[in-house]
């Protein structure tokens, strides 16, 4: 493909990797590193004047250094004279912070914050996947797409969950209740959820099942999960319901404090994550993580975005 750079950002090298090697190109030169005083230094070490640039970087790891290596590495591009720059963020950060809450209204909205940098910074584009709320899009003065990870999923079920058809599909919140049908609707199976009350943020206080899951396959959906606090409480919940088995399926595993203990002592056939989040490292203290490659999808993005083709057809489809 003429005129297309692809760079990575040091969040998560081997996920840019996938997706240069799914559209035969090679990354971009770029050296990122930190000045003695922690500030970050990203130098592009290609031409990039009249291209169309992608930069690859997750909300993940050191999620302020990595967001700050973004926005210096859009700068850098744009007045470097590329033609268009996209952002490709497959986890959106601070993604969670998108309205004031009604427990006192001075919390920030940090989402519209990190959309506003962004565009400042010089970004012509945003390409990502799962947003916690599909309202940040509108967020944005500039294109967002908004990718889905159900295809993958839907596809990772049948292919790996022999009773898929005798299957509830659980959301562990009210929230994700849309999420949760969408997915239901196309296996044409049966949903339930479970109403949760948080006292305070990651930490539940008490959950009620809402549907019907005895003597049945419960899949929890949820778009991320963190401290893994809902979803494990969930999963007894279910067990204790009736359930037959549990697996998780979320498209963020964010995993953070002691959410790997959680999952090890939870009783889980399997919590399955995307690569939006490197998951090798966490992989070796859980054996019940597996992951569902998505590099094709935001690959197949790049190609369709540069191309000036339609990317809806990846909201149904898993390319091949």
């Amino acid at each position: 493909m003429p005129n297309i750079k692809i760079f990575s950002g040091s969040s998560h090298p081997d996920l840019s990797q996938k997706i240069a090697d799914r559209l035969g190109l090679e990354l971009g030169k770029v050296v990122t590193k930190k000045f003695s005083n922690q500030e970050t230094c990203v130098e592009i070490g290609e031409s990039v004047r009249g291209e169309d640039v992608y930069i690859v970087q997750s909300g993940c790891g050191e999620i302020n250094d990595n967001l700050m290596e973004l926005l210096i590495m859009i700068n850098a591009c744009k007045i470097a004279s590329a033609s268009r720059v996209t952002a490709v963020i497959p986890c959106f950060p601070y993604a969670r912070q998108d309205k004031k809450d009604k427990v006192g209204s001075r919390a920030p909205i940090s989402a519209k914050l990190v959309a506003n940098m962004l565009s400042v910074s010089g970004a012509d584009h945003i390409i990502t996947m799962d947003l916690h709320a599909s309202q940040i899009q509108g967020f944005f003065d500039i294109p967002v797409d908004n990718l889905y990870a159900e295809p993958a999923v839907l596809k990772w079920i049948k292919e790996n969950i022999s009773e898929w058809k005798n299957c509830t599909i659980v959301s562990p919140d009210a929230g994700g209740a849309k999420r949760v049908t969408s997915i239901a609707d196309r296996l044409n199976v049966d949903f339930a959820l479970i109403h949760k009350e948080r006292k305070k943020a990651n930490e539940v206080d008490r959950m009620v099942l809402v549907g019907d899951v005895k003597d049945r396959v419960a899949i929890l959906v949820d778009d991320m999960a963190d401290t893994c606090g809902t979803i494990c409480h969930a999963a007894d919940k279910l067990i204790s319901a009736g359930a037959t088995k549990v697996y998780a399926i979320l498209t963020h595993g964010i995993f953070s404090g002691p959410a790997i203990s959680r999952i090890n002592n939870a009783c889980f056939e399997a919590v399955v994550v995307t690569n939006t989040i490197p998951q090798e490292e966490k992989m070796k203290h859980c054996n019940k993580i597996q992951v569902i490659d998505i590099s094709m999808i935001l690959a197949e993005a790049i190609r369709r975005t540069h191309n000036g083709e339609s990317v809806s057809y990846l909201f149904s489809h898993v390319p091949l």
